[in-house]
């Protein structure tokens, strides 16, 4: 499992960041990072609900 960002729907409003710190934070473009790599399973959880979450929709999990 991989997370990706849209960067022009991202406006870095920190919600994944607060659910999953782990795997975003918050860069200084404004835009979410996101770890390198694949989502660890102990994760996961907590990934998709960030996705779920964010307000722009801008996450989106790949497989």
């Amino acid at each position: 499992m991989r997370v990706i960002v849209d960067e022009t729907l991202c406006e870095a409003n920190g919600i994944c960041e607060s659910l999953a710190p782990d795997v975003f934070s918050l860069g200084d473009a404004d835009v979410v990072r996101i770890a390198d790599g694949p989502i660890p399973a102990r994760l996961e959880i907590d990934v998709r609900t960030a996705v779920d979450q964010c307000p722009k929709a801008a996450l989106r999990i790949v497989d």
